[in-house]
């Protein structure tokens, strides 16, 4: 019998949990905060990689959008 498992990480499921902490990771590193904050968001992403995009993504530092 296979059991099914709604928060499994594997296969493509766990390459969009990759690709989107990676993506919220740059943005913390290019955002205006204190290097402090970028520490702890950066940290609550690593830790917690789907809740933590979550937060960040409601609540955390932007980038700064560089125009050409």
């Amino acid at each position: 019998m296979i059991e099914a498992n709604m928060f499994e990480l594997r296969g493509l499921g766990g390459l969009v949990i990759l690709a989107l902490d990676l993506w919220a990771l740059i943005s913390i590193y290019n955002s205006s905060a204190t290097s402090g904050k970028k520490l702890l968001w950066a940290l609550l992403v690593i830790i917690l990689p789907i809740l933590g995009f979550l937060i960040w993504l409601v609540a955390g530092p932007r980038g700064t959008s560089r125009r050409i």
